[in-house]
């Protein structure tokens, strides 16, 4: 069983800048560990589910003892929403292509990649079952996966409004919607394993974001 080593006690004939007491806590975490449970959490998730995953079954399947597990994240609901945030788009920059296209295409070329994913494809969909009877689970999802993508549609409407492409009223909501809907649909719902012609649906959302009403 894997586990996290204990700091090596300084030899006695050390000097008092390398006696100093080692780091302790997340400072000596091996990261090879964290990623054995990470692991470990995307099969459980795929063999069980979230409402049945625990945190034995996790550091069972990971080789490491509860402890590992409980160091790193103080619950199952912590250690899932670090999967989910580690690949979403929350630290991407806005694209900034020059135009309202380009920056449409961009976006969803990062998007369709970041769906492929294992946390997308198995995880996020058990997640929203959990969280339609879970407001805890819910607001914690929302915040994982709504924030870095709202911030990015917002970012595409004002240069395209800026530039005059968009009117002023175009709300980055409803331009989200129109930029991840499709795929979502096609690459985790009905798990189409074709990637969409991206040229395509990029005019497509484009259009659709023109021709939009303003709010009433």
């Amino acid at each position: 069983m894997t586990t996290d080593p204990a700091p090596a006690a300084p030899a006695p004939a050390a000097s008092a800048a390398s006696a100093r007491r080692a780091p302790a806590g997340a400072a000596v975490l091996r990261e090879d560990v964290t990623e054995a449970i990470r692991t470990a959490v995307l099969e459980e998730l795929a063999a069980v589910g979230f409402s049945r995953m625990s945190i034995e079954g996790i550091a069972r399947r990971a080789g490491v003892g509860k402890t590992a597990v409980y160091r790193r994240w103080k619950s199952k609901l912590h250690l899932v929403l670090d999967l989910v945030g580690a690949f979403a788009v929350d630290g991407l920059p806005v694209p900034a292509t020059g135009s309202l296209y380009g920056d449409v295409r961009a976006l969803l070329e990062v998007m369709s990649h970041v769906l492929r994913h294992p946390v997308a494809s198995a995880v996020i969909p058990d997640l929203l079952v959990e969280a339609s009877r879970n407001p805890e689970i819910a607001d914690a999802v929302r915040g994982a996966l709504l924030d870095g993508q709202h911030r990015m549609a917002q970012g595409i409407v004002s240069d395209a409004v800026a530039r005059g492409e968009l009117p002023t009223e175009i709300s980055p909501d409803h331009a989200l919607d129109l930029l991840i809907g499709p795929l979502y649909w096609r690459q985790v719902v009905v798990r189409d394993a074709v990637t969409p012609d991206l040229d395509t649906l990029a005019h497509q959302v484009v259009a659709g974001l023109k021709s939009a009403p303003g709010p009433a």
